[in-house]
């Protein structure tokens, strides 16, 4: 696989006709230097204040940011425009928070989104931080917030396909709601093994059904109005998965049920979400009639 021509996809997509827009928008952004800015890495992540910019500044922020809608993860305050995305973001990562440390670890985001939970992560003084996900849109809204940031993190519009042949390993591997959307999970799995180094660890979550059988449900065509979910597992059948990629030391960590707390619309993300995905009857159940989103979240160690 040449990974390197598959690397230059994030310049190549600037011509794209749905991206050219962005990208020119950025172009503005990028004649905008300002130095020393407050950063706070709370759950509203936050870069600048609004008394660092003139009004004209502050104007092409607030522009910029709502032409890179929709903002799915978040939220961002960017010189006072609070961006507030339809996931409240901090809720997983505050939830994962205790169970990692990545002080001078090469950590990788898969899914990695517009870069909420690496910007977050940047307090833990990572060696190395890099994301992996493929959308041009969110590629844009990393560069737009890490040009104030003006962080080392760096973004490939690459999938989790591509994890094993990249140019170096990982000691440490996040993938967060990304392998409902995979139709093979455990390969998808052996992926993450492979792009490890010796004992090194992965936290993932993902969508599961309750119970202690080692089986998974499999939606026909649609679960949450979400046409790409192929397998929900009970956790006894996502350890077995892990175990076969080639994992130990599996540890769960929470289970949580999606609420509207966590999910919800916004005027940064317009369309539908969680209160249009459930049954408007009985909100356990998807407007598919399957159990309403839950999540399990499970960290595991290499083999070897």
């Amino acid at each position: 696989m040449n990974l390197e021509e598959l690397k230059k996809k994030k310049d190549d997509c600037r011509k794209w006709k749905n991206v050219e827009p962005w990208y020119n928008q950025l172009l503005k952004v990028f004649d905008l230097h300002k130095e020393k800015l407050h950063v706070d890495y709370g759950d509203w992540f936050t870069i600048g204040k609004r008394e660092d910019l003139t009004d004209s500044e502050f104007a092409l922020i607030e522009e910029t940011a709502q032409k890179l809608i929709p903002w799915r993860k978040g939220p961002f305050n960017l010189f006072g425009v609070e961006i507030d995305s339809e996931w409240q973001s901090n809720i997983k990562y505050n939830l994962i928070r205790p169970h990692f440390n990545l002080k001078d670890k090469v950590v990788a985001d898969i899914g990695c989104n517009n870069g909420y939970y690496m910007f977050r992560m940047l307090e833990d003084k990572p060696k190395r931080l890099i994301g992996f996900d493929p959308s041009a849109l969110t590629l844009h809204q990393f560069e737009f917030v890490n040009h104030f940031v003006k962080s080392d993190i760096i973004y490939e519009m690459l999938g989790v396909e591509h994890l094993e042949y990249y140019n170096h390993k990982f000691d440490f591997i996040f993938m967060l709601g990304v392998l409902y959307h995979r139709p093979d999970p455990v390969g998808t799995l052996k992926s993450l093994a492979r792009g490890l180094n010796s004992k090194g660890e992965i936290l993932i979550d993902t969508f599961m059904i309750d119970g202690e059988d080692e089986i998974c449900l499999t939606p026909d065509k649609r679960y949450s109005k979400i046409p790409n979910i192929y397998f929900i597992p009970t956790i006894p059948a996502l350890r077995n998965w892990l175990s076969r990629a080639g994992f130990e030391d599996i540890e769960v960590i929470a289970t949580t049920t999606t609420t509207s707390e966590e999910q919800r619309k916004t005027k940064w993300s317009f369309d539908q979400s969680l209160e249009d995905f459930l049954d408007p009857e009985d909100p356990t159940k998807t407007v598919e009639g399957y159990p309403a989103p839950k999540r399990v979240y499970m960290k595991a160690r290499k083999i070897q």
